[in-house]
Parts: C-alpha cells; structure tokens; sequence
C-alpha cells in the first residue's frame, strides 16, 4: 500500500478511509451496505479484489457481494462455503492481528475445498514481501472490537495495487475497516428489522382496525342481543356495551342499560343458574327482566375477551330470545303431565309428585331414627321435608342419611292425637255413568270440569287436584291431620253436590271419599290402592240411593 519513507501516503490513504467508512452507513439496505463494504476496499486500501463473505442463519457464509471484478463476481456471487471450511482457514496462516494471512505456500492445500475464490498461479515472488497471486488475506468482522463477539463475516481481499504485502499500517487500516464494517452490517440489520417490524406492526395494526370495524359492525347490527361485560374487580358484571337487538328485546335504552349487570336483570329464580354459568364457554337459560315488569326466556353464552395483550378481560355475552321455544317446550311438557279435559294433573304427574316424598325406608328403622334427631338437631322447619341451608351434619348417618324427612301417617284411632301426614283422598263419582248414558259424552266432559273446578276451589295453593283416569280424582293434602282430612273430605262432597248446568238442564252427581296416608316404605301405587280400597269401603258404607244424583 505504502513505503514507511512516505508518511504523507498513509495521511492521503486515513483521508479515503475516512471517506469509504462514512459511506458505509449511508446505504439504505443491508444488499446496499455489502456492496459498500467492498467497494470501500478498493477505493480505500489499495487492494484491486474484495470479496464479503456473510454469515447466514445456518451458520455457512454466501458471498454478498464483490467488487474489482466482474468474471470474479459473475464467479463467486452467491456462492456457498461452509462453516467448517471457513473456520479451518481462519485457523491456518500467519496472525495479523485480527487478520489472517495464507501464504501461497501454504494455501495450495485449500484449492480443493468449498469455499469460492479467485486466484491466478503466477512465477515465485523476487523479493521477501512481494504479493503472490495464490496468496490469501482474511479480515473477520467481529460484533465486538478485538475480535470479540459473534462473527458477522470475512472480508477477503486480493491483488495489492503496489504488489506488496500490506505492511504494520496496511494491516491496520484493514483492521479498523474490517471492524467499522461489522457496524455498519449491524446497523442496516437493525434498520432493516425495524423496517420489517414497522411494515409489520402497520399490517397489524390495520388488521387489527379491520378488525375492529367488522366486530362493531358484527356486535350492533347482529339480529340477536350481544353485551360486553366487565370481568372481575369490583365492577365485575357490569354491562359496558350492548347492541340494539338486546335494547329492544329488554325494551330498555342503551345509556339505561349500562347501570346494571346480568344478575341485576335475572329473575329471582334463576340467579343460581346465572351463578353456575362458566364465564368461559359457559351456556345458560334463564329469564331476563323487561322495562314493562315482565320476564323473557333467553338463552346467554359467554365467552371471554382479551382488549390486548396484557390487558383487561371482557365478557362477551350472545342473548338469544327463546321465549317461543320455552312457551312451546312448557305446552308439551303440560301436556304430557296434565289432563287434557281438566287441566288437573294427571295420573304420571300425580303418581311423580306422591313417589318423590316417599322413601323405600319404613318410619323407625334405624336410620330413620338417627335422621329423625338430626332434624331435631337441625332446628324447626323440618316437619314438611325441608331444612335450613348449611345444616347437614349427619352425612354418615347409618343407611346413608341423605337429608330426607321422612312422611309418616298418623296414628290410627278413633282419636285424633294431633299428629299431622299427607292426606291422599281418593275420589269417585256417584252417578256419573247414568249422566253419560243419558246425556252424552259431551254433558258428562262438561260436568267432570266442573267437579274439577270445584275440587280446585276447595283446596289450599299447595295442595294436588289430580285426575286419575274416567270419573276418579285423587287429592294430596299435606300437614293434616285425621279431623282435618275427614273435614276436607266433607267439604269437598258438599261442593260437588249441587246441580250442575249443561246447555240448560241441571244435572247432578254424588262423591264417595276414601282417606288414605302416604307413609315412608310404601310406594305410591300401594298408597293410591289403600285409598281407593277405603273409597269402597266408605261407597258401601251408604245406602244407594244416598250415593245416587242427578
């Protein structure tokens, strides 16, 4: 490159390196500052050939670029050599500092390896420091100076415009060049991962108002009700957002809406399922209040929201109006339990309600009598099967203690000892079938709603009218005792007994009653036929003409 006589030649040469170094960051792309790096070496440190070898992913290293020749470029451009070929070079030669320097004698062994070059043979050099065409010099491109950090890439060079071999200052313009090289080969790294990720945090955020405009539009123009809730703190519930379809099913006023949560709209009933529901895929259905005082069956599923990241959960809650399908679900089910003449329950419906307060344990077995002192223990409210919330400290009593009061009859006697049971009376008609045979079909419907009628009339709200079947009605009575059941029965008969109007003529029927008590350790097949057998027994009882009307 120089003479040491000639120190003004190393000043000129510091001024193009200076130059050469400050274009390197003024390339716009890494493909840029490659090519900037190369032709650094010939504008600014006398060499005629450069080649940079750039690491890739993998760990080999492609040629990036070339400068001083085109048939060495259009020879070694994007060429390939592995990692282990390069590593075994940088290992051999002489050390320059960073730099490694393979003399002709020594690089023939080279020739044959993966690594693409440019060399030319050529005669025996004439003096000590003459360049020969086979020799090989090497700057590695260091993260860090010293040739510290991770390796970025080789610069090669060949072909020294003075045809020597770079001497102490040569070597170290090569080194400083090869090091404020590596900077800038980071610095367009950066630059152009900061432009990917701006290119991409643009599409993301473009994707993302998309997004956010078709959900908008998703959530307010859907044809069912949406809401978003907030989802845990104190406010957890809260309804932030709904659309319109939920405004005009609730019949309320968005701005309105936002004052309550869910829990704040549900019927009393249905807030244990509201409750239950998972906030996450959960699935519920239960009525919600309107405006006007009323309830709508809805169904709601949730689902959650993240707003970003590392931000707040929202509830997403879809409502859908299912009053049609539970008004037509609670038809079929009324249907299938109750008397299609009467409107009374029917025989499966009576038989369901008088098997689930029976029991297959006897009163006074053993585990009765450890489930009898723990409803003492428990307190009051016991006597009708029903116990505080939060009193069950009898889980392990014998026979498996589950909660169940049981129903015990009162004693039989002519006596009434105060004791109270579930009264089944069982009730016949007398002279029913003459009213058929003489009148119709048509008169005998209308009086058997009658009687049905009049059974209800006579009742209290809690009690069952049910129809058995023909002109059978079966009424369960609980918390009487045997006075009381013969009151009611009597009551009963006198209500059925007068005249009964069909299309202008009066008609009348009689009842016979039988008293039966549903008791723990009997089914209710065998209740029914105790009481039906007393209702004969109590029909026989009286003469015939007293049992006939009409």
């Amino acid at each position: 490159m120089e003479t040491e006589s000639e120190p003004y030649v190393r000043l000129a040469t510091l001024r193009q390196l200076h130059q050469v170094v400050a274009e390197l960051n003024t390339a716009r792309s890494l493909a840029d500052t490659l090519q900037s790096v190369a032709d650094g070496v010939i504008a600014g440190l006398g060499f005629e050939l450069s080649a940079v070898n750039l690491v890739r992913p993998d760990g080999d290293l492609v040629v990036a670029a070339v400068a001083g020749s085109a048939g060495a470029e259009a020879l070694m451009a994007g060429r390939v050599g592995s990692r282990s070929s390069w590593e075994r070079r940088l290992s051999m030669g002489e050390r320059w500092g960073n730099l490694c320097f393979i003399p002709y004698t020594e690089g023939w062994v080279l020739d044959d390896d993966d690594v693409p070059q440019w060399h030319t043979a050529g005669p025996a050099p004439r003096f000590p420091d003459e360049w020969h065409p086979m020799d090989r010099l090497f700057a590695p491109m260091y993260s860090q100076a010293n040739g510290g950090g991770e390796l970025l890439g080789v610069i090669s060079v060949d072909r020294p415009r003075n045809g020597r071999r770079p001497g102490a200052w040569g070597q170290e313009a090569l080194q400083m060049y090869a090091f404020q090289s590596a900077i800038a080969i980071s610095n367009a790294r950066l630059r152009a991962n900061m432009q990917r990720a701006l290119v991409r945090l643009e599409r993301e955020q473009q994707a993302l108002r998309a997004s956010e405009e078709s959900f908008r539009q998703a959530f307010e123009y859907a044809p069912s009700g949406m809401a978003v809730a907030e989802m845990g703190g104190d406010q957890h519930g809260r309804l932030l957002r709904t659309n319109d379809a939920l405004c005009r099913l609730l019949g309320r006023p968005a701005s309105a809406m936002r004052r309550y949560s869910f829990s704040d709209l549900v019927h009393p009933e249905d807030i244990g399922t509201l409750l239950r529901t998972s906030a996450e895929g959960g699935r519920a259905e239960l009525r919600l209040a309107r405006r006007d005082g009323t309830y709508v069956w809805v169904s709601l599923r949730n689902s959650v929201v993240a707003d970003t990241a590392d931000g707040p959960r929202f509830l997403l809650t879809h409502v859908e109006d299912i009053e049609e399908r539970k008004r037509h679900e609670l038809q079929l089910a009324h249907r299938a339990s109750h008397d299609s003449l009467t409107g009374l329950p029917n025989s499966a419906e009576l038989r369901a309600r008088l098997g689930a307060r029976l029991c297959s344990r006897p009163p006074g077995s053993a585990a009765d009598a450890y489930a009898s002192s723990a409803t003492i223990a428990a307190g009051p409210g016991g006597a009708h099967g029903y116990r505080p919330e939060g009193k069950e400290p009898f889980d392990s009593a014998p026979g498996g203690y589950d909660h169940h009061v049981h129903t015990v009859a009162p004693a039989e006697g002519a006596e009434d000892d105060g004791s109270k049971g579930l009264a089944v009376l069982f009730c016949d008609l007398d002279g029913f079938k003459s009213i058929n045979d003489r009148f119709g079909h048509h008169t005998g419907d209308a009086v058997l709603i009658e009687v049905a009628r009049r059974l209800t009339s006579g009742v209290r709200d809690g009690d069952t009218v049910a129809r058995l079947g023909g002109d059978e009605f079966v009424v369960l009575a609980d918390g009487l005792g045997t006075a009381d059941a013969q009151d009611l029965a009597a009551r009963l008969r006198n209500a059925i007994i007068p005249p009964i109007r069909v299309d202008g003529r009066a008609v009348r029927v009689g009842a016979s009653f039988g008293i039966g008590w549903a008791s723990c350790g009997m089914t209710a097949e065998e209740v029914l036929a105790s009481a039906d057998q007393r209702m004969y027994i109590e029909k026989r009882s009286r003469s015939k003409a007293g049992r006939r009307a009409g």
